[in-house]
């Protein structure tokens, strides 16, 4: 999966196989999806779907550029760790913790999810 940050960085994923991951390749089938994100608790950039997915909860230990789904309807981006029931999408390809709090910043970001060519 390919992620655009606002600002021009680029970057890919890698998905987990679950029910989770099959459903958000669905929705990109039909075009990118392009998600306002907004930090939160200064680990991570979390922002609506718009739509709900179905979940896979698992309590786990987040790291820098894994993708996450929550409650559902919400993608998260982490850039720190954080321990939680949550549904894994993936992870950000070769990134660093540094890289991918520069790419996302302080404030408010808009990310955009599409299918690899």
């Amino acid at each position: 999966m390919n992620i655009k940050i606002s600002g021009g960085r680029e970057f890919t994923a890698t998905l987990v196989k679950n029910s989770s991951t099959a459903a958000l390749l669905d929705m990109l089938k039909a075009g990118p999806v392009t998600i306002p994100m907004r930090d939160y608790g200064n680990m991570e950039k979390v922002g609506g779907l718009g739509k709900s997915l179905p979940t896979n909860d698992e309590r786990i230990t987040t790291k820098s550029g894994d993708l996450i789904l929550y409650q559902g309807n919400a993608l998260v981006i982490y850039y720190t760790p954080n321990t939680w029931n949550f549904t894994r999408l993936g992870t950000i390809n070769d990134v660093t913790q540094e890289e991918l709090k520069v790419a996302l910043g302080s404030g408010d970001v808009t990310v955009t999810l599409s299918l690899k060519d």
